[in-house]
């Protein structure tokens, strides 16, 4: 099974259930999803545990716009679960897939070395050097199941690989043999449509690119037809271990099924009804598991929607096997702001344990919550996670205070916990931006740290930093791992004495007006009256006075004002925000470097 990719995607429903209405103030698109999931199991498996799936491809790093399409299912599994249903959600590990290619800038691989094994299982591939796992399926794999943990993903894994070689599946091999004719009529339908014409939409960006390609859309296999007819069934070499065979001839009676690999020569005869090394076409695959898993409800994208795709095709193909498609959304592409150097640079789209490095799982979940899956939207990597952290801090006041939309309350209730419980939080959350300013600042030195922090708030001092984590730990590596050099903060370790001197009286009286009130205002609020407030004074209004009383004159002046004390304090126009970096800076300092 394949990994579905990042491109934009459609809604697919059975035409026995209604389509999913848009969404209202007094549900969340889980809720709605939720109500016909459960409906569909009573009419499918009355009384039995509800089942959702997700499928993903260990065939590299698996990505962020992978994540939703577990994501989605466990959203509704956990939404069925608090209303205490018994529900299962399965992710199918394809590790079974042959190795298609390998993956640019990988760890410990050789392109050239790692290109001998193209064509065999996922399972047989060696997992880069270095690593501790045995093979290149189970590495990739580790990494997406440790993330998923952290999000509070509940979850029964399946391994493909071991369903295939066990022979879990022998039964349903040896009856798509048997009805190879009528599958091969069913693709036939498909096999020489075309998709209708679509518009044309922008040239897919690198990341983008390398997320279709991870998905392995463009590689679907419906089976090989020659000579000896159509199979839906592909042995891995004997000798090799490649896919590189055909299939020339097999009897139904004794189950005899002779090929050859075109890859070495080798060619053998073996009973399909003993034979466990081999599987299905993808095709045919993915429907007879939603069969032998009695799967009610699993999302899709756009590349299985098109005629003759797997997911249109499987719905024909499901009744083969005596069962039905389930219930899927196709859900819309997930961006990702301020990667483009990392795809360049290491030929990936970042991971959930990327994410998960700088910021906590209740935003990254809330992300995923917040929109219906067919709505696209993007995980900032760059200065826009500031924004969205500050958009989650409103939402999470909000719902404290009763003031927030009830949709926004159980987008917000999706992101903190599951029907287990909450997930662990931050204890104090300070603003991000703020973490993130005081981890520039001080470059590592918890010490001062904690010393900035603590004057945050002086009525209620932070008196440990473990009380910011792990938030500020979050906010750290986004500065250590995401914000180029030329951008971080570096204070100046001496005054700019040709820059004091230059100084005409009006800046002159606008330093010492900021000295004055330092003492007095040593806190974040404090400090953010103050610095607002200087140029209002010096303009003759009261530092109180609101934008609407003030000249438009006021908002340059502030500017100006600004733009002085970053050159003065780090020798740039621009920096953190002032309040944190005079707090970061000291007293002391501030006073040396402003000329008193």
């Amino acid at each position: 099974m394949t990994c579905r990719p990042w491109t934009v995607r459609l809604f697919w429903r059975k035409k026995d259930v209604p389509i999913v209405a848009q969404s209202t103030e007094t549900t969340d698109w889980v809720s709605r999803f939720a109500d016909e999931v459960i409906e569909e199991s009573e009419r499918r498996a009355p009384g039995k545990p509800v089942v959702v799936a997700s499928g993903l491809s260990p065939s590299g790093p698996i990505h962020l716009g992978n994540l939703r399409e577990v994501m989605t299912p466990h959203l509704v599994a956990d939404e069925i679960r608090r209303r205490g249903r018994e529900v299962r959600h399965l992710i199918s590990w394809d590790d079974y897939d042959r190795y298609r290619k390998v993956p640019k800038g990988i760890a410990g691989v050789d392109e050239k070395a790692w290109a001998e094994h193209i064509g065999k299982p996922l399972t047989s591939v060696p997992a880069p050097k270095g690593s501790s796992y045995p093979n290149w399926a189970e590495h990739f794999k580790a990494a997406m199941i440790e993330s998923l943990a952290d999000l509070g993903v509940e979850f029964d894994g399946i391994s493909q690989t071991e369903q295939y070689t066990s022979g879990v599946y022998r039964e349903q091999i040896l009856h798509a043999m048997k009805h190879r004719g009528d599958i091969d009529a069913i693709l036939a339908q498909y096999r020489t449509k075309k998709a209708p014409a679509k518009k044309q939409q922008k040239p897919l960006d690198e990341a983008e690119l390398e997320a279709a390609e991870g998905s392995g859309a463009a590689a679907e296999d419906d089976g090989s037809s020659g000579s000896a007819g159509y199979f839906p069934y592909k042995p891995y070499c004997g000798n090799c271990e490649k896919d590189f065979t055909t299939v020339t001839s097999y009897d139904d009676d004794t189950t005899e099924l002779s090929y050859t690999c075109d890859a070495c020569g080798f060619s053998e005869t073996v009973r399909l009804n003993e034979f466990n090394r081999g599987k299905l076409v993808w095709k045919v695959d993915w429907p007879m598991r939603w069969a032998y898993e009695g799967v009610i409800f699993e999302p899709s994208g756009v590349d299985h929607s098109s005629p003759g795709s797997s997911f249109q095709v499987g719905g024909q193909i499901v009744g083969i096997f005596g069962g039905e498609r389930p219930i899927g959304p196709m859900y819309a592409f997930v961006g990702i702001s301020g990667m483009a150097k990392m795809s360049s640079s290491k030929g990936g789209v970042p991971t959930p344990a990327d994410a998960l490095k700088i910021m906590e799982p209740q935003l990254l979940r809330w992300l995923y919550a917040r929109r219906r899956p067919n709505q696209s939207f993007k995980i900032a990597f760059d200065q826009e996670i500031q924004r969205l952290y500050d958009e989650w801090d409103k939402l999470d006041a909000k719902v404290a205070d009763s003031t927030a939309l009830p949709a926004d309350v159980a987008a917000h209730a999706r992101a903190v916990g599951t029907a287990a419980g909450e997930l662990p939080r931050t204890p104090r959350p300070l603003p991000y931006r703020t973490l993130a300013s005081v981890a520039d600042i001080t470059a590592g030195h918890q010490d001062q740290a904690l010393r900035i922090l603590s004057e945050l708030d002086p009525e209620n001092p932070l008196s440990d930093l473990d009380e910011a984590r792990p938030r500020y730990d979050k906010a750290e590596a986004w500065i250590n791992t995401h914000v180029p050099a030329d951008q971080r903060t570096i204070v100046r370790d001496e005054p700019d004495a040709e820059l004091l001197k230059s100084l005409d009286e009006a800046s002159r009286q606008s330093l010492r007006l900021l000295l004055d009130g330092l003492a007095e205002h040593w806190s974040l609020d404090g400090l953010t009256h103050l610095v607002y407030g200087v140029p209002k004074v010096q303009a003759g209004f009261s530092a109180d006075a609101t934008p609407k009383e003030l000249p438009p004159e006021i908002k340059t002046a502030q500017r100006t004002f600004f733009a002085l004390l970053y050159h003065l304090l780090v020798g740039r126009d621009t920096g953190p925000r002032l309040p944190t970096l005079l707090l970061a800076v000291g007293q002391e300092r501030v006073r040396a470097l402003l000329g008193e």
